[in-house]
C-alpha cells in the first residue's frame, strides 16, 4: 500500500485484472487483516468458544452456481486442470490446460475443493 496525496493506494496483482475478478477504476471494499498472530489467535478462540465450543472450519470461498474467472495453474493426477482462488482454495476444472483462463460455473463444493465446469473459454 502506498500513499498518494490524500489517499492510500492498494496494489492488486495483474492476474486479478486479467481474469476479470477486479476492474480498473472501480471502487471495492477490502479487508485489512493484522499480522499480529497473538491477538488474532485469541479473538478466533473466543469466537469459537461462543458458538459451539469446538473449532470451526473456514467456509469455502465459493458456492454452487457461482460464476468465476480462473486461471489453470496445474494439472491434477487425473488430468484435470487445477485453479486456486482465495486462501489457496482449489477449483478443479475438467478438460482445461495449464495457463488457460476460463469462465467456470461452480457445480460442486467440498470443504477443501470445488469443481467448476467451463462455460466460456475466451474471455
Amino acid at each position: 500500500m502506498t500513499i498518494e496525496d490524500d489517499k492510500y493506494v492498494v496494489e492488486v496483482p495483474r492476474r486479478e485484472i486479467e481474469t476479470g475478478s477486479v476492474e480498473p477504476g472501480e471502487t471495492y471494499r477490502v479487508a485489512l487483516i493484522s499480522d499480529d498472530s497473538e491477538s488474532s489467535t485469541q479473538s478466533s478462540e473466543s469466537e469459537q468458544n461462543k458458538s459451539s465450543g469446538a473449532p470451526s472450519e473456514p467456509q469455502p470461498p465459493v458456492e454452487e452456481g457461482e460464476i468465476r474467472y480462473v486461471e489453470v495453474e496445474d494439472i491434477g493426477k487425473q488430468g484435470d486442470g487445477i485453479a486456486r482462488v482465495e486462501r489457496g482454495y482449489v477449483i478443479i476444472v475438467p478438460d482445461a490446460e495449464i495457463g488457460e483462463r476460463v469462465k467456470v460455473e461452480i457445480t460442486e463444493v467440498k470443504s477443501n475443493f470445488a469443481v467448476g465446469e467451463i462455460i466460456d473459454e475466451d474471455f
